[in-house]
């Protein structure tokens, strides 16, 4: 873990993808746009939708499909505003709230965006287990332990890179949406009845419930933070053209990834239609009888396991971005970073344990109920992402002539008034039912206290910004002015050191440090003993590896001096991080070279992250060589 001031978002890949060079085909120009919405859309696919869609399909056929639409329209308009605000300001939603509100807000709003992060990654957890289960048969529990194993499947994406990344995000939404073409396909559903579903129709309160469930699991908190900073993988050209066709484009990119994520959500609708409804089965909300009704009512054994595996996909695709939006929430709002790897382990592990709580208290039966307190706490925290990021895409000092124009500004407060009005229902609904009940006062007094901080904290991101003057001086451009460059003094190094691995890296270890170096410069050759003996007896060691390495050193050391170099041979024992630092220090050097293997994931953690502890550590120029 380190405390980081990055200016950018996701550092790692920021404007990695060159959408500007001239040398390539104007439709590769492009494509190069087209990717960050696809990783958005999975969160409206993730089974936490699949449960509202089951439900309306089974209970009143294909009449709810106009709010699968409409809903799509909210979060198109709302994620292309997510997206100006990247692309623009070159800030994510997170970084952009930093700069605005004053830190206790800021961290409350920190904590509620972890807290949706790891409801999402509940709902992919079980959503993989539960199709672990249906395809294999394994207990679910098992299910659940086996979705830690994904933990470092972001961290080889993200090593492939940011195009490798989205196209795997792709294959699986592919996936997704080929398996349940089949089922509709098998289904059969009547195209006439499809088409009178988009009419505006609400048949009863059951119905409003419902309505309300599919419209409040569609937009989700982290992909408004998602696709600020993914917008941000793409170099453009900071002009007044450059950003308005990056704009359009990645509108584009928004319509046809999100319409991809509408045709699946309204295929789980029109299957559950198709085949409970019409047959009389409307009591089917669970994704288990959903999977189990499939082969008996369509006499196919290739329907239910599309559906598993879709539902494996979905969970899949799902829980990448969730980790990559925790990574943005948390070097946005602290400037924190950690290790991608115990950044994906935490969040997995938050999500895991309530859930093998809940499955080894109550077992199997109430597990699509941790599925419905997922969505209701994500229906909590997604005012929190929108109406900062509706002030600050409306202000014209920071966003200059791509503020959005009032029309947009009232259909985006519009949306956003009937989305946290709907969350607040079904929220408020579920806890009606608690305080009918008699008992729980501390309970009841806790959600009393939540509701009063919740509304408070609203009103203040409301407001704020409103009131706020200092926060509107913020600079368009990532960077400060340029300025003249009055002197530039080469520094000249007296000593210079080199840390060595006795391998055949070292000659080309030592030719960069010579470089570094003037007819005058010492050169302080560095080695660290990782031997037993070293580790427990340090300086007394006196095992073969010690000998040997000390002799190795030496002669190095020799034939430089026999070139006419100044050299000295300094020799550490046990951690390799501690003895360089220790040793760099004693020497006074004031440059350190050192080699990079290029490993890092898994890796790290097995052999350590010697160069970054040692970069930390260290007050001097740090020059890596990669090996």
């Amino acid at each position: 873990m380190s405390k980081q001031y990055p200016d950018v978002s996701l550092g790692e890949v920021h404007e990695s993808v060159d959408t500007t060079a001239t040398n390539r085909p104007v439709w590769r120009r492009i494509f190069s746009f087209f990717g960050p919405a696809y990783l958005v859309s999975v969160g409206y696919m993730d089974p936490g939708n699949w449960a509202t869609d089951l439900a309306g399909g089974s209970q009143f056929g294909y009449t709810l499909i106009w709010v699968l639409l409409m809903s799509n329209l909210m979060a198109l308009l709302l994620q292309s505003l997510s997206a100006r605000l990247g692309i623009v300001r070159r800030r994510d939603l997170a970084q952009a709230n930093r700069e605005v509100y004053p830190r206790p807000v800021n961290f409350a709003l920190y904590v509620l965006a972890e807290i949706a992060i790891a409801a999402t990654d509940l709902a992919e957890v079980l959503g993989m287990a539960i199709g672990l289960q249906l395809l294999t048969g394994i207990p679910l529990i098992w299910g659940v332990l086996i979705t830690v194993l994904d933990t470092f499947l972001l961290l080889l994406l993200q090593r492939l890179g940011m195009r490798k990344m989205e196209a795997f995000i792709i294959g699986l939404v592919f996936i997704i949406g080929v398996s349940f073409l089949i089922e509709i396909i098998l289904a059969k559903p009547d195209p006439a009845e499809i088409v009178k579903g988009f009419v505006p129709h609400i048949p009863n309160d059951t119905a409003l419930y419902i309505a309300i469930g599919i419209i409040g699991a569609t937009v989700m908190p982290h992909n408004l933070y998602l696709h600020s900073a993914l917008v941000q993988t793409r170099k453009i050209k900071r002009n007044k053209a450059g950003i308005k066709r990056a704009l359009k484009l990645n509108f584009i990119d928004s319509a046809i990834a999100l319409n991809l994520a509408f045709l699946v959500n309204a295929g789980i609708l029109v299957l559950a239609a198709a085949v409970f409804f019409k047959s009389g089965r409307t009591d089917v909300a669970e994704i288990k009888d959903a999977h189990l009704l499939l082969d008996q009512l369509l006499g196919s054994k290739v329907a239910p396991v599309l559906f598993a595996v879709a539902l494996i996909a979905a969970g899949q695709s799902s829980t990448v971005t969730g980790t990559l939006a925790g990574q943005i929430v948390m070097e946005g709002y602290l400037r924190l970073r950690i290790n991608p790897w115990m950044r994906r382990l935490l969040t997995r592990l938050i999500a895991i344990i309530p859930a093998v709580i809940v499955i080894l208290i109550n077992g199997e039966d109430n597990i699509d109920q941790l599925l419905i307190l997922s969505q209701v706490i994500l229906s909590l925290q997604l005012g929190f992402a929108i109406i900062p990021l509706i002030h600050f895409v409306s202000d014209k000092k920071t966003m200059g002539s791509f503020a959005i124009k009032p029309v947009v500004q009232a259909a985006a407060w519009l949306i956003t008034a009937i989305l946290v009005y709907l969350n607040l229902s079904m929220v408020t609904g579920q806890a009606a039912d608690f305080f009918a009940e008699p008992g729980h006062w501390f309970g009841k007094l806790m959600i009393i206290l939540s509701g009063l901080i919740f509304i408070v904290l609203l009103i203040i991101s409301i407001i704020y910004p409103l009131l706020k003057k200092r926060w509107s001086q913020v600079q368009v451009q990532l960077h400060p002015e340029a300025t003249a460059l009055h002197s530039l003094e080469v520094p000249a190094y007296s000593t210079v050191a080199v840390a060595l691995d006795f391998s055949e890296n070292d000659q080309k270890l030592l030719a960069h440090a010579l470089g570094q170096g003037g007819p005058q410069t010492k050169y302080v050759l560095v080695h660290v003993v990782e031997s037993v003996s070293a580790r427990i007896y340090e300086q007394d060691s006196d095992d073969l590896e010690t000998e040997k390495d000390k002799e190795h050193l030496a002669f190095y050391a020799q034939q430089l001096l026999e070139r006419g170099f100044t050299a000295e041979a300094k020799i550490g024992f046990g951690s390799r991080a501690r003895e360089i630092v220790r040793l760099v220090n004693e020497s006074g050097a004031g440059m350190l070279v050192i080699g990079a293997h290029g490993h890092s994931g898994i890796k790290d953690l097995l052999y350590g992250e010697t160069i970054n502890t040692v970069r930390h550590e260290l007050k001097i120029p740090v020059l890596v060589v990669n090996l």
